[in-house]
């Protein structure tokens, strides 16, 4: 054990483990073999209270079952979440053949360890008697923070991986998060960069060694990390990530080009802005190999930079055109560090609190909350701004057309709806699209008669007759289309092809408890028909009171069935277990249309 200050150690490990001393008590950052608890006492220490992990690498933790066991708190950066708590869903579903995926998210712990937290980008927390600061510093991977406090007056962070010494890395393999990318070096670059502007007294390295001239050591790299991406040519990456390219769309009406999905803000003469949907922040970090929660993470450095060069005094409200992660990612970031208030549609706010009750594409990990639940087509007054919001189905059934006006022009942000050359293939029938939906869009444009569209990931458009005509004309041709390939004359489930629907549709309950499951039914004969809904679980366990329903129904309407689902005592530790509906029609048999999972904890 080294000691570095009063307060401070450093114990050689796997990696190292810092600890801070409060008394009789310490808190740890990182933990490696878990050796650490058996030095503790020549030091003084009798009890850790806590474990702050810097990332989920099985070299910071994998004797975190050792802290689990002694009671210790565990605290995970937010992203990496599911890799210490669910890690083995993740070993489970991780892909193997034709992998295309380097990121190093299987050198990750061997079973999961239950945490007590998460912490989050930005957030503050107190343990031992201090304050620390998490900042985002992506590099090492996608997930990984620096833990910022100060300890016998010096400003330290704790860096894990991100920097191992003047001008060094302890890992280059690391920062390749797709197969031949460079995501994890520009990251880096921008990550050393955010640490130098807090004027820190010492860099605490995971691997490498105590650096008590942040600025020397950070020049270094960054020089030959920019000196890396040039010999790639990827230096256009770099500058792309480092600022947004906000346009003036109108004077008060904003475009940043470089998000991954359009993000737009309206300007007050207050000094407040309106951000409609706020994904990721640049088109070259927002997608990684992976779709879990640890390939994603958005980030406030648009928002940095809006404040700046337009004297935005407050980041006042925050609106989604839809309900997916492009859309949305951030919305959560500018709620808990800006302040901002969510106001959603009321037709897909419940998307947004409640993901886990529906089985669409493209949800966040996080329930969202909503502030405000918007009205359709009534007025909403925002600062000098109204705005009116229309149902605007046909990419997703949870989406809007928000209408407003700003600088003398009415502009309508219709998402992801359709590109600027009107052409409709951005349509996904899981997205629960219906072959009417563009119908009904193109009407509401020709009704709205707007100057300006702006859209999900296409430039302004400068609307025309001719163009709201094609619309309309493609949307008629393409709901028949649907309707010639469909045997609707026979059966009509709609194009999205399924006549039952489970909610909600991840399920967790702990042993002995009962829960409420819904079944959406249609009747989808073209006559009135008794319909048959048998829940069944593919689980021993799992008990299904009252398991066969029935419902009359007309031709082509829904209803729906209430039904109980009981973990018998005993049933822990299951995850994802599957249940279905069965539906039967009349004499007619559809089989297993619906599933959902269930997790007993």
């Amino acid at each position: 054990m080294r000691q570095l200050t009063e307060h401070l150690y450093q114990h050689e490990d796997t990696c190292h483990v810092y600890v801070i001393v409060n008394g009789s008590e310490a808190v740890l950052i990182d933990f490696g073999s878990g050796s650490i608890l058996d030095e503790l006492a020549a030091i003084g220490v009798e009890r850790v209270t806590d474990v702050l992990m810097t990332h989920h690498h099985r070299d910071q933790g994998q004797g975190l079952s050792r802290a689990e066991a002694c009671g210790i708190r565990i605290w995970v950066p937010h992203h990496e979440q599911d890799l210490f708590a669910n890690v083995d869903l993740h070993w489970n579903g991780r892909g193997i053949y034709n992998n295309y995926d380097v990121r190093q998210d299987r050198f990750s712990l061997l079973a999961p360890v239950a945490i007590a937290g998460t912490l989050k980008d930005h957030s503050r927390h107190d343990f031992g008697g201090r304050s620390y600061q998490i900042v985002p510093t992506p590099g090492h991977t996608i997930g990984s923070i620096s833990i910022a406090s100060e300890v016998d007056g010096r400003k330290v962070a704790f860096t894990g991986d991100l920097i191992a010494g003047p001008g060094k890395v302890w890992s280059m393999s690391a920062t390749q998060w797709t197969y031949n990318g460079s995501e994890g070096v520009v990251s880096t670059v921008l990550s050393v960069s955010d640490l130098r502007e807090l004027e820190l007294d010492m860099l605490l390295p995971s691997h490498g060694f105590v650096m008590e001239e942040p600025a020397a050591a950070i020049d270094p790299l960054v020089a030959n990390m920019k000196q890396l991406l040039r010999l790639r040519g990827n230096d256009e990456v770099l500058e792309q990530c480092k600022e947004p390219d906000y346009r003036e769309i109108t004077p008060h009406l904003l475009w940043n080009t470089r998000s991954f999905a359009n993000s737009y803000v309206l300007l007050s003469e207050s000094g407040k802005a309106l951000m409609i949907d706020y994904g990721y922040p640049s088109i070259n970090q927002a997608f990684y190999a992976g779709t879990d929660r640890s390939s994603r993470r958005p980030d406030l450095r648009q928002i940095a930079f809006l404040k700046k060069r337009y004297h935005v005094q407050a980041i006042d409200v925050v609106m989604p055109t839809h309900y997916h992660d492009d859309h949305l990612a951030g919305f959560n970031l500018l709620r808990d560090v800006e302040g901002a208030k969510t106001w959603v549609a009321e037709s897909f706010a419940d998307v947004l609190e409640q993901p886990g009750r529906y089985d669409v594409p493209c949800l966040w990990y996080d329930p969202i909350p909503v502030d405000r639940r918007l009205p359709l087509g009534e007025p909403i007054t925002w600062e000098e701004y109204t705005f009116r919001l229309y149902e605007q189905p046909g990419h997703t059934l949870y989406a809007v057309a928000i209408s407003f006006e700003v600088d003398g022009k009415h502009v309508v942000a219709i998402g992801d709806q359709q590109g600027t050359d009107g052409k409709l293939n951005n349509y996904v029938y899981q997205n629960k699209f219906r072959s009417h939906d563009y119908k009904l869009s193109a009407e509401l444009y020709r009704q709205l008669k707007p100057d300006l569209i702006i859209s999900g990931h296409w430039d302004p458009l400068e609307v025309t007759d001719h163009y709201l005509e094609k619309l309309a004309r493609d949307g008629e041709s393409l709901k028949q289309l649907h309707d010639e390939l469909l045997p609707l004359s026979e059966i009509d489930m709609g194009a999205e092809g399924f006549c039952a629907w489970i909610k909600p549709y991840q399920i967790e309950l702990v042993a002995g408890a009962t829960v409420a499951i819904t079944v959406e039914v249609l009747n989808p004969l073209q006559v009135k028909e008794r319909v048959t809904v048998r829940l069944v679980a593919a689980c021993e366990g799992l008990v299904i009171e009252a398991s066969e329903q029935v419902v009359e129904l007309a031709a082509g309407a829904a209803d729906e069935l209430r039904f109980e689902l009981t973990a018998e005592a005993g049933t822990r530790g299951v995850k994802r277990a599957r249940i279905a509906a069965d539906v039967t029609v009349g004499a007619r048999r559809l089989g297993q249309q619906a599933d959902a999972i269930v997790t007993v904890v």
